[in-house]
């Protein structure tokens, strides 16, 4: 019996720590998800005929659904937001975008 709990409570650890790794595995790519669609809204911009306009030009055209798993509050918006998946989070802040660089999740 001593045997059996404590191999459980060794078990128990080992799927709370996956499960931590997980969702923290899950919001990293979540954020880099962010930076491939600004950085490709932010091109997009710049090659066409008007050119880039301005940050706010650009926010407005992201799509900040990134899963049905990760939900902001509060936010997002054009200076960040709090993304949260499950019992982990983020606390975003997004760097602007200029005539020489995308914005930046961070």
């Amino acid at each position: 019996m001593i045997i059996m709990g404590v191999l459980g409570s060794v078990g128990v650890k080992k799927y709370d720590n996956f499960t931590h790794t997980a969702t923290e595995t899950i919001l990293a790519a979540a954020v880099h998800e962010l930076n491939v669609r600004e950085k490709l809204i932010w091109l997009d911009m710049k090659i066409s005929i008007d050119g880039y306009t301005n940050d706010a030009d650009v926010y407005a055209t992201l799509d900040t659904n990134v899963g049905s798993r990760l939900k902001w509050n509060p936010g997002p918006n054009i200076g960040g937001g709090t993304l949260h998946c499950e019992t982990a989070s983020y606390i975003l802040t997004r760097t602007p975008s200029s005539i020489t660089a995308a914005a930046k999740w961070q």
